[in-house]
């Protein structure tokens, strides 16, 4: 049996005490790693909420209506605010507020590259397509509407029916009586004549120009700005039989063709292919007139 003295056990328990309680230097790391923490934190808090108050929005008022819904019958605008990004288009922010707000909010939309024609609206008192149209460029708050002078559907949606009847009305495809000889021989078009029509052939279908007609707005049977200007795309063709450029010019010459322009230019400043319209319609006028002189 082993004995141990008073004096080696106040040793012993003076060393454990010893070892238990912290150095200064311990105090100090740990003292130093706590207020890094703080400051880190307090840091962070306050990037936050200078992002938060940094934030742009953009404030966006809709138009609203659905004739199948109770209680969303009265044409109404809906405000939604969304988080601005650079390059963020009309499209994006109606997308935006359909996918985060409302997802019965209604409108046409498809290539979002400006070739399709479908999201042609009325934005800020102007026919623009959405996917186009860059938010920096417009004064807010934003004022979003369905195409003028045409039956609305549901919220942004119009019926285009009319405007694709007066479209087909000009046979907007290209004819010809002559063809190559050889089997596989293309229809050859000169570089000039193919400068003429170019930007006739631009036209996507959208119906800007016929909804900013006035001409077209009180006479529903104008054929208007781009059924003529599909109608001068073939008919300036060379490659077309004189024939049915003859049958064209009778159709855009009738009482509603193109002698209802007044030549106001507003089909062509809402163009967004930036077509000559107005150009194309003076020039088929002219076509008309020689064609119905006679000389004796």
């Amino acid at each position: 049996m082993s004995t141990q003295t008073p004096t080696q056990t106040e040793e012993s328990n003076e060393t454990d005490a010893e070892a238990e309680v912290p150095s200064k230097g311990d105090e100090r790391r740990e003292e130093k790693r706590r207020r890094a923490a703080e400051e880190r934190s307090r840091r962070q808090a306050e990037e936050a909420e200078k992002a938060a108050a940094d934030e742009e929005t953009v404030e966006l008022k809709v138009f609203r209506y659905d004739p199948e819904v109770e209680g969303k019958q009265e044409p109404r605008f809906d405000t939604f605010h969304v988080p601005f990004t650079k390059g963020m288009t009309v499209l994006d922010a109606l997308m935006y507020s359909r996918d985060t707000y409302d997802s019965s909010l209604t409108f046409r939309h498809s290539c979002r590259q400006a070739v399709c024609g479908s999201d042609a609206m009325f934005v800020n008192g102007g026919q623009k397509l959405a996917c186009k149209t860059q938010i920096s460029e417009l004064e807010q708050p934003i004022r979003v509407e369905p195409l003028p002078h045409a039956e609305v559907r549901k919220d942004l949606v119009v019926d285009l029916e009319h405007f694709y009847d007066q479209m087909e009305a000009v046979e907007p495809y290209f004819q010809t009586n002559e063809y190559p000889d050889g089997e596989l021989e293309e229809q050859r078009q000169t570089r000039e004549n193919r400068e003429k029509v170019k930007m006739s052939t631009r036209c996507i279908w959208c119906s800007a120009c016929m909804s900013s007609c006035n001409i077209a707005a009180g006479d529903n049977e104008y054929l208007g700005p781009a059924a003529i200007n599909k109608a001068y795309r073939f008919a300036m063709d060379e490659r077309e039989g004189e024939d049915i450029k003859q049958k064209r010019l009778e159709i855009i010459e009738q009482e509603h063709g193109v002698w209802r322009c007044q030549t106001q230019f507003s089909c062509t400043e809402v163009c967004p292919k930036d077509i000559p319209l107005t150009e194309h319609i003076q020039e088929l006028k002219r076509e008309a007139v020689k064609n119905n002189l006679k000389f004796w």
